[in-house]
This record gives C-alpha cells, structure tokens and sequence, in this order.
C-alpha cells in the first residue's frame, strides 16, 4: 500500500471550553471545538459569512495546558492529522467520528489564567485575541497588514521594537 499524507492546520476560535478526561492509567485527553470562519460569494455576488466547527482532540501535558490557560473565544492554531473512528452507540447502533487529533496547540489569544501566573491580567487582556484586532478598526481587507504601518507611539529609529501581537 502506498504512504500517504495526512496534515490538518486550523487556525480559529474556540467553540466551547476545553473538556478534560483522564484514561484508566491517569493519560490527560481533551477535547474541544475549533470554529474557523469563511467567506464566499454566492449567486447573486453577496458576501456570505459562515463558521465550520471542527472537532479537536489533544492527548497529554498539552491537554491538560488547554484545559488550563484556553477558553471559549480565544484562538488557537492547531496542527495534526484527521482522524476517523466508530463505536456503538447505547442503543446499538454504529456511530462514526471524524476529529482533529492534534500534535500541536499554540495559544494565539490570552487565555483565563490561575491566581499564580505572573501576568498582569489587565495588561494582557487585548493582546492577541481575535477580537482586539476587530476592535482597534482592523477587519479582513487590512490583512496582510503592514506592521510599519501601526503607530503604537515609537519614533522611527529607536531601540524599542513593536509589540507584535502574535
């Protein structure tokens, strides 16, 4: 048989908060829901907007990191491959799953945070999320956006380097 190629990457918002499970031997799993937006023209030549939500499954420490530090909203790139697999239901019928299980999580907005993290909540809150960047007047025509183009108050030929917010 021939070596296929399975690569999934998303990049969205949390649907829901992560939901966390531990196997019998103590294996952290989480899973979660990823809403990834798109655009489309339709016969008349209206933009359309529509989300697709995509299952995700994470395995280990990483599970339990998105458990902690994600929350429904903030976004997330996700790398791994699609899965598929089926079970019987409680009724007996074959029920069939297709999910995201994920190599990868990389946090792109500021997550809720414990009690002990050593980060301002207030300074941290509208960097990196999605929606700061809707916020502060930047909608999907400004992408891909020139970083010379944000006055964030530094003179040209100084030290201090932008706060690239990804």
């Amino acid at each position: 048989m021939a070596r296929g190629f399975n690569k999934v990457i998303l990049m969205g918002n949390l649907a829901r908060d992560p939901e966390i499970r531990y196997t019998v031997d103590k294996r952290a799993w989480a899973r979660f829901t990823v809403a990834v937006g798109r655009q489309w023209k339709d016969r008349n030549g209206e933009l359309r907007d529509s989300a697709d939500f995509i299952p995700v499954v994470v395995w280990g420490p990483q599970a339990e990191n998105c458990e902690r530090f994600l929350n429904k909203g903030k976004g997330v790139l996700v790398e791994g491959r699609i899965q598929t697999r089926n079970y019987d239901d409680r009724q007996g019928n074959k029920r069939y799953v297709t999910e995201v299980l994920a190599q990868s999580v990389t946090f792109l907005g500021g997550g809720r945070r414990d009690e002990s993290s050593p980060y301002d909540k207030k300074e941290d809150s509208d960097k990196g999320s999605f929606a700061s960047f809707r916020d502060k007047g930047f909608n999907g025509e400004d992408f891909p956006l020139d970083i010379s183009e944000m006055d964030d108050g530094i003179e040209d030929g100084g030290d201090d380097e932008a706060d690239i917010p990804f």
